[in-house]
C-alpha cells in the first residue's frame, strides 16, 4: 500500500489473525488468564477442554478487536491526509468547512455509519496518530481496546501537548514507576480505567479544579428526552456533592423500604421516591441565585448530607492548597466543596485526612469506637468500591464479608474481610467464584470456576501538593494506608 503506519498496522494485524485463526483450528492450547497464571488442560475432560478453549478465544477476538480498530485508525487519518492534499489549499474559513464537510461524508458513506460517527472516528484518529503515540501502539498491538483508546481521547482534550503526554506515561509509559500497573489499563473494564484516568487528570490539570468547577456550575440544568414505550428520561447536570447528597439521600431511603412484602427493586424504588419528592415539593419554593433552595436564616444553599466519605488532604482542608478532595462515589472535587462539607457538619459524612508524606490515608473521622464499625470505614476507604473486577458498585451498598468463612476458622480483621455488592455477595456464596487473600491496603482479588485469576483494581494514593509555606521535602513513607482509629494492629492482621 505504501503508506507509512497503515504498512506496519496491515502486517500486525496480518500476523495476528494468521496466529488467532490457527489457534481457533487446534481448538486446545495456550490457556490462562490475561494477567497470566495457566490454567490445566482439563484434566483429560474433552468438555473442559473446550469450554477454556471458548475462554481463550473470546480473549483472542479482543486483541483481534483491538488491531482491526488501530487499522481503522491509520487508514481514517491517512485518507484524512491524502483528501486534503488532493483538494489543496484552502482559500477561506467556508472552503475549509466545505472540504472536512465532503472528507465526513465520504468515511460515513464507507464505514456505513451516520456522519456524526465519522467525524467523531477522525478527530479521534486525528488525536491518536498525532498526540498520542503510546495509547495507539497499546492498541496496534493489542494491549488496549478501542473503548479504552475513546477513554485516552476523551480525558487529554483540553490538555496542552506535554500534558496529555504526562496522562498517556502514567498508565502507559514503559518507563514511569506506577502503582496502577498492579492491575494495567488493559485490564480495567473501560469505564474504570474513565474513573483512574480522569481522576488523575484533575488532580494534575494545569488550571485549578476550582476555576474550572467555577465555569461548570454556571452549566448546570435539567434535561428531559422522551423515550420509548410511555417512558421519559429525566437527567440533571449538578455540582457533586449535590448530586451525591441527593442520589444517596434516596439510596438510603429505598433501603428502609426494602423486605420481604416489597416487590420492587433498588432501582425502581430509586426511581419512585425522586418522582414523588420532585412532585409533591412546592413550585413556589423561594430559590437562591444559583438555583438551589434558599436557607432562610443565611440566604444561601446549605449543603447535602452526603453519606459518603469525603478523602481531604491536611492542607488543603486548612485552605493553604487547592489540591482535589476526593469524593467516594463520584471522584475528585474542589477544596472548597470538601471545606463546606466539614463545615456543614452532615451526621453520616466521615472525613478521610490524608497523610502530608505520600497521600495515604491518615485518620478516619468516625461516631463510634465499636471495632466493628471502624472496621467497615476502612474497607470503604481500603477498596473504595465492590472489589469484584470491573464494578462499579460505590461503598454504600456493599456489604463486609469474610473471605474465609467464620464457620471454617476465618478472623475478623481487615486482611479476612472484603465488602462485596450484594450481586457478588450472591455470587461466591452460591457459585463456585472465590474472592483471594487481601492485606491492609489491597482488596482481595477473584479466581473463577475455572481456575483463571483476576485481579482486583486498587487505590492511587499519590502524595500531597505541599504549600509554599512548607520548606523543605518530608521524607515519604510508603504509600500503603495506615490502620485507622478504631482498629487495633493485631485486629488488621488477624
Amino acid at each position: 500500500m505504501g503508506i507509512p503506519g497503515v504498512d506496519e498496522a496491515v502486517e500486525a494485524f496480518e500476523a495476528a489473525a494468521a496466529e488467532f485463526a490457527a489457534f481457533v483450528r487446534r481448538g486446545l492450547g495456550g490457556r490462562g488468564s490475561r494477567t497470566g497464571s495457566q490454567t490445566d488442560s482439563g484434566g483429560g475432560d474433552p468438555l473442559r477442554g473446550q469450554a477454556d478453549a471458548c475462554l481463550d478465544g473470546l480473549g483472542g477476538s479482543v486483541r483481534v478487536d483491538a488491531m482491526v480498530a488501530a487499522f481503522r485508525v491509520r487508514l481514517a487519518a491517512a485518507y484524512a491526509g491524502k483528501a486534503a492534499a488532493l483538494d489543496g489549499p484552502v482559500r477561506s474559513p467556508g472552503e475549509h468547512t466545505a472540504q472536512e464537510m465532503g472528507v465526513v461524508s465520504e468515511v460515513a458513506c464507507a464505514l456505513t455509519v451516520s456522519e456524526r460517527s465519522a467525524s467523531a472516528l477522525l478527530a479521534q484518529a486525528h488525536e491518536l496518530t498525532t498526540a498520542l503515540p503510546l495509547t495507539l501502539a497499546a492498541l496496534q498491538s493489542g494491549d488496549l481496546s478501542w473503548q479504552h483508546a475513546k477513554v485516552m481521547v476523551d480525558e487529554t482534550t483540553g490538555l496542552d501537548a506535554a500534558g496529555a503526554a504526562a496522562l498517556e506515561a502514567r498508565f502507559l509509559g514503559p518507563d514511569v514507576p506506577d502503582r496502577a500497573r498492579e492491575c494495567p489499563a488493559g485490564e480495567l473494564v473501560p469505564s474504570r480505567f474513565r474513573h483512574k484516568a480522569r481522576t488523575w487528570r484533575e488532580r494534575h490539570h494545569p488550571v485549578s479544579i476550582e476555576k474550572r468547577h467555577a465555569r461548570s456550575v454556571l452549566d448546570r440544568r435539567l434535561e428531559y428526552v422522551p423515550d420509548r414505550d410511555g417512558m421519559a428520561w429525566l437527567s440533571a447536570y449538578l455540582p457533586a456533592d449535590r448530586a451525591a447528597g441527593i442520589w444517596n439521600g434516596i439510596t438510603a431511603t429505598a433501603r428502609t423500604l426494602q423486605g420481604p412484602a416489597e416487590t420492587r427493586t433498588m432501582t425502581q424504588l430509586r426511581a419512585d421516591i425522586a418522582a414523588q419528592l420532585l412532585l409533591s415539593g412546592a413550585a413556589g419554593d423561594e430559590t437562591t441565585a444559583d438555583g438551589g433552595p434558599a436557607d432562610e436564616s443565611t440566604g444561601r444553599v446549605p449543603s447535602p448530607a452526603a453519606q459518603v466519605l469525603v478523602t481531604v488532604p491536611v492542607f488543603a482542608l486548612m485552605g493553604l492548597t487547592d489540591e482535589p478532595a476526593l469524593l467516594d462515589g463520584y471522584g475528585p472535587i474542589p477544596a472548597s466543596m470538601a471545606r463546606n462539607l466539614v463545615a456543614d457538619g452532615a451526621g453520616s459524612f466521615h472525613r478521610v485526612l490524608t497523610d502530608p508524606r505520600n497521600g495515604a490515608p491518615l485518620e478516619i473521622g468516625r461516631q463510634s469506637y465499636r471495632i466493628p464499625a471502624a472496621m467497615r470505614q476502612w474497607l470503604r476507604m481500603r477498596d473504595g468500591k465492590c472489589p469484584f473486577p470491573g464494578c462499579n458498585n460505590q461503598s454504600l451498598d456493599n456489604e463486609a464479608d469474610h473471605l474465609l468463612a467464620w464457620a471454617d476458622g476465618g478472623t475478623t480483621g481487615i486482611t479476612n474481610l472484603g465488602q462485596p455488592c450484594p450481586k457478588h455477595h450472591r455470587l461466591k456464596h452460591t457459585t463456585a467464584w472465590t474472592p483471594t487473600e487481601a492485606s491492609i491496603d489491597k482488596p482481595p482479588g477473584w479466581t473463577s470456576p475455572t481456575g483463571r485469576h483476576y485481579q482486583s483494581e486498587h487505590q492511587d494514593w499519590e502524595p500531597p501538593w505541599l504549600p509554599a509555606q512548607i520548606l523543605g521535602p518530608i521524607p515519604d513513607q510508603g504509600h500503603s494506608p495506615a490502620v485507622p482509629a478504631g482498629v487495633l494492629p493485631g485486629d488488621a492482621l488477624r
